[in-house]
C-alpha cells in the first residue's frame, strides 16, 4: 500500500513539473506585446467603458470617441493611432504590427520602419509600406452602408496602397486616393475632406437655374453700363430759415 502511494505521488509530481515546464515554454515562446496607453479629449470610451487619460489599451480593443471628442493611442516605438471625432475602430497590435478595422470616421496614423500597418474599411485595405516610416489618415466619413461606402486616403509621409479586389493605387507622401462611390442613388450626400457643404437644388427645375444664372449674369451687365451713363446733377441747397443778427 505505501508502494503504491509513493508511485501515486511521484507520477503527480511528474505531471505539475510537466504542466509548469510547457507553461514556461510558451509564456518565453509567446511575442511580447505592446502596451498601448490612450490619451483622451472630450468623449471616449474603450469596449464600452469611458475612457480617462493615461489608462492601458490592450490589443483587440475598440476605441469609440464621440461628436468633437478624440484620442490618442501611443503604442511606444511602434507608432501611434488617432482616433478622430465620430469615429469608431477595432486596434490590435503587436511588436510588429498595428492593425484597424474603421467602421465609422477617421484615423491618422504613424508607424515606423518594419512595422507592418494595415487599416481595413467596409470596402477597402489600406496598407502601409513596411520598408519605411509612414504617416497617413484613413477616412470613411459618411458611409452608411457598403455600397454607400467611400474610403479617403491621405499620405503625409512614406508611401501606402489602396486595395479593393484587384484595384491596387499607390498613394505616395503629399497625395491622396478614394475608392468607392457615395453618390449612388440612395446613398446618403457625402463630401471628401476640405469641400464646402453642398447647396440644396432637389426640386428645382433645371431650366430655373439656368435662367437664373443667366439673369444674374444680364443684370450685372446693365447696371455695370448703366453706371457709366449716370449724371451728377447740381447740389440741393437749403435754406435756413434762421438768419444770423
Amino acid at each position: 500500500m505505501l508502494g503504491k502511494n509513493l508511485i501515486r505521488k511521484f507520477l503527480t509530481l511528474l505531471s505539475a513539473v510537466a504542466v509548469w515546464s510547457a507553461f514556461s515554454m510558451s509564456v518565453i515562446a509567446a511575442p511580447n506585446d505592446v502596451m498601448g496607453e490612450i490619451t483622451v479629449s472630450g468623449q471616449v470610451s474603450v469596449n464600452g467603458q469611458s475612457a480617462v487619460s493615461g489608462t492601458t489599451v490592450t490589443t483587440g480593443s475598440t476605441i469609440t470617441a464621440g461628436t468633437n471628442s478624440s484620442a490618442i493611442i501611443n503604442l511606444g516605438k511602434n507608432g501611434r493611432v488617432e482616433v478622430l471625432s465620430d469615429t469608431s475602430l477595432t486596434l490590435k497590435f503587436n511588436n510588429n504590427s498595428i492593425i484597424g478595422m474603421l467602421s465609422a470616421g477617421k484615423v491618422r496614423i504613424s508607424n515606423s520602419a518594419g512595422v507592418a500597418t494595415s487599416v481595413t474599411t467596409k470596402n477597402a485595405t489600406v496598407v502601409a509600406d513596411t520598408g519605411q516610416a509612414n504617416t497617413f489618415a484613413v477616412d470613411v466619413g459618411c458611409s452608411d452602408e457598403i455600397r454607400c461606402t467611400q474610403t479617403y486616403v491621405e499620405t503625409t509621409v512614406g508611401l501606402v496602397s489602396l486595395r479593393s479586389g484587384s484595384t491596387d493605387k499607390q498613394v505616395a507622401a503629399g497625395t491622396d486616393a478614394t475608392f468607392g462611390n457615395p453618390q449612388q442613388t440612395g446613398c446618403k450626400p457625402c463630401l471628401r475632406p476640405g469641400a464646402g457643404a453642398p447647396v440644396p437644388t432637389a426640386g428645382i427645375p433645371a431650366a430655373a437655374i439656368i435662367a437664373a444664372i443667366v439673369g444674374g449674369v444680364g443684370a450685372a451687365i446693365y447696371f455695370s453700363r448703366r453706371g457709366n451713363d449716370l449724371e451728377v446733377g447740381p447740389p440741393i441747397i437749403t435754406i435756413s430759415p434762421f438768419r444770423g443778427s
